[in-house]
């Protein structure tokens, strides 16, 4: 059962993340704000003087830089556990707005740099003196051909809060403001329905609470679709001119090229998850033979298709399910898991107001980083726990090895240690529960996690993808041709098997992270790298977990391609998505031979 919706003040202690460990209260938020406000006038000093003193200028951005992130964090954390706490509002706008002045006042710091002869910069970058920079220069070279002058880049600096407006405003609407019709239960009582505890109702076993919450979810989203279709149209209007202004050919590659990710990464992902379209089609067959059902809807993939095999987890129950599952990690890594449970880096139940879905925040180098659940007593929701965790650990990892200047891991790593966890801990179970029922289970779990990161997440990015080049060719974002174009992919991706319901049209609305544009492939290429990493850890043991580490620790101070080279991935080929769609493949057929279908 999904744990009810409660106030926040109703949670125990225990359960709620502890956000003293930055600030002991608002009020030390605000001097530190306010500290932080002051020191803005310390890099401003160098307007105009970056070439008397690069390394100076270079070092004291970085230092306001991280007064700034404390303060934006705990802000931005106090306010998705509520967000409809005025208080938490009034914070976190003032932290947006802190970050905007800064950035306008230091806009000038890269094009000055950039001034610099190209020879000083990369004798910089070889300098021991600043050689906690060397990844910044190596990022203001890259970014030579992208880089306004001084007084442009201070104006599109001053964009900052408006170019956030899409998303806050997408955000308020559905966490605040948007309600959704209760499902009516198989006894009469009706359960409210929420973004948080949606996952619970579309694995229900009872296909018409599944029917009920797909339904009520998708028709309310499509009831605000001329707001939120104008709301995104404006996000992706944004993406092209911070692209176009910056000289990018176009929103992806002004999205993938900083981070030196080669735009034939996506293309080749989009291009092999088709070729493995069919294999796709047979677990969609066998999906719908087990649940014996005439007609596969989009509503009934979620809930599990075989029978006779349960776990209630419980938040406790499930956590030490993790650690149980983790153990191939090493033993420090376990120490910092149950560190992190016991010392309220979590917030684990869903709550009046509280941000839906998961997420780890990792930027404080001082603190530790902070989980966002919303629990429920399953499987899923452990295997959640397991993947946040992994980005935590990234971030623990990371922070501990670099300096702050390259402490940030790139987006396209991001997924990477995250899956792998889920990785293991789904290799820990099936060697653990041998019940024919747990093992179908267990596989129905390990496709599903195929089906909705890689195939489902590269349909996403498909989208995104021709969202953009919508606008880019001056076709308008309405309503209907943004619904259109996600029906056809649903067509495309789901169309052969399953009857498409005409409400999947509106669920592009859903997603948050098309407004951060060009992210979600990540998830994808991150299952794909995480499969071999995960292999090499179970059956090499030791010598891959140190390489592994390695990579862990490398924050951003290699280009990303490079880091998961440290591990022994090299995603620069399309071979390691196509190894990961073999395993799909493999596994599709071992659900086969389990159930005798």
């Amino acid at each position: 059962m999904a744990e009810s919706i409660r106030k926040r003040e109703e949670i125990e202690d225990r359960y709620k993340w502890d956000l003293t460990h930055i600030y002991p209260s608002d009020e030390a938020w605000k001097q530190a704000y306010d500290e932080a406000t002051a020191h803005i006038s310390r890099i401003a000093a160098y307007d105009g003087k970056v070439a008397e003193d690069p390394k100076g200028a270079i070092r004291t951005w970085q230092e306001l830089i991280d007064e700034i992130l404390p303060v934006y964090e705990y802000a931005f954390l106090r306010k998705e556990t509520d967000n409809t706490d005025p208080i938490a509002q009034g914070l976190k706008d003032q932290a947006m707005r802190l970050y905007v002045t800064a950035s306008t006042a230091g806009a000038f710091l890269q094009p000055e740099l950039l001034s610099l002869p190209e020879e000083k910069l990369e004798a910089m970058m070889r300098d021991p003196e600043i050689k906690d920079f060397d990844a910044t220069l190596r990022g203001v070279l890259l970014a030579k051909p992208h880089t306004l002058s001084k007084d442009q880049e201070r104006l599109v600096a001053m964009m900052g809060e408006v170019a956030e407006a899409p998303d806050g405003i997408y955000t308020a609407l559905t966490t605040a403001d948007m309600k959704f019709p209760p499902v009516r239960m198989p006894d009469g009582t009706e359960q409210e329905l929420t973004e948080g505890n949606y996952p619970t109702f579309i694995r229900s076993e009872n296909r018409d609470v599944r029917s009920q919450a797909f339904r009520n979810i998708m028709n309310t989203y499509g009831s605000y679709g001329n707001t939120i279709a104008g709301t995104y149209g404006a996000s992706v209007k944004k993406d092209q001119f911070m692209a176009l202004s910056h000289y990018y050919e176009s929103a992806r590659q002004a999205a993938m090229k900083p981070l030196e990710i080669p735009e034939e990464v996506y293309d080749n992902l989009i291009g092999v998850i088709h070729e493995y379209l069919p294999v796709l089609q047979d677990y969609l067959r066998l999906r719908k033979e087990l649940m014996g059902l005439e007609e596969l809807h989009l509503y009934d993939l979620y809930t599990p298709m075989v029978q006779g095999f349960e776990m209630d987890l419980p938040y406790e129950k499930a956590f030490d399910l993790v650690l149980e599952g983790l153990r191939p990690m090493g033993e420090d890594y376990l120490a910092k898991l149950r560190e992190a449970r016991d010392g309220r880096w979590i917030d684990v139940y869903p709550s009046a107001g509280k941000s839906a879905g998961a997420f780890s925040a990792g930027s404080l180098r001082n603190v530790h980083p902070y989980v966002l659940l919303n629990h429920n007593n399953n499987l899923d929701s452990a295997f959640t726990i397991a993947h946040e965790l992994g980005h935590s650990m990234h971030s623990y990892y990371s922070n501990a090895a670099q300096p702050s200047a390259k402490s940030d891991y790139s987006l396209f790593v991001a997924e990477v240690a995250s899956t792998c966890n889920e990785a293991v801990m789904q290799r820990y179970l099936m060697e653990t529960l041998k019940e024919p029922e747990a093992q179908a289970f267990l596989l129905n779990h390990w496709l599903e996690q195929f089906r909705t990161t890689c195939f489902r997440q590269t349909m996403f990015a498909e989208f995104e993808k021709l969202s953009h080049e919508m606008a880019q060719e001056g076709i308008p974002l309405t309503k209907e041709s943004l619904s259109e174009t996600y029906l056809k992919l649903n067509e495309t991706y789901y169309g052969e098997t399953c009857v498409i319901d005409p409400e999947i049209a509106w669920e592009w609305m859903r997603v948050p992270h098309f407004y951060r544009a060009f992210y979600v492939y990540v998830y994808a290429t991150g299952l794909c790298a995480a499969v071999t990493l995960s292999e090499r850890i179970l059956t090499e043991g030791e010598k891959a977990v140190e390489e592994y580490r390695r990579f862990l620790s490398a924050g951003c101070s290699v280009p990303p391609i490079e880091a998961l080279k440290l591990a022994g991935i090299d995603m620069a080929s399309p071979e390691p998505i196509r190894k990961a769609m073999e395993v799909f493949k493999t596994t599709v057929q071992k659900m086969h031979e389990v159930t005798g279908k």
